[in-house]
């Protein structure tokens, strides 16, 4: 198998010697790229890290608190259906 190192030499060696113009139109090519890539990316609804993070978070003690309510319901429901068997 080729050794990744090896294969990146070889890009770098091909790059260094390409004549200056090839190499520009390359540069301009990626910048361009780029360009295109910010604008699309842009346009989508993201939202970053860390507010991804800090929903994670609201998300998780909500998720704690239902499961409090939901055990603190059964209990009551319990209690509402034992003391309706007593009084029943």
């Amino acid at each position: 198998m080729l050794d990744p190192k090896k294969l990146e030499d070889i890009a770098k060696q091909i790059q260094n010697n390409l004549p200056s113009g090839l190499k520009n139109m390359g540069e301009e090519a990626e910048k361009r790229i780029r360009t295109v890539l910010q604008a699309q990316l842009g346009k989508l609804d993201m939202v970053t890290r860390e507010e991804f993070d800090v929903q994670t978070k609201v998300l998780l003690r909500t998720r704690e608190k239902l499961n409090e309510m939901e055990t603190k319901l059964a209990l009551l429901e319990r209690r509402l259906a034992d003391s309706q068997d007593e009084q029943g």
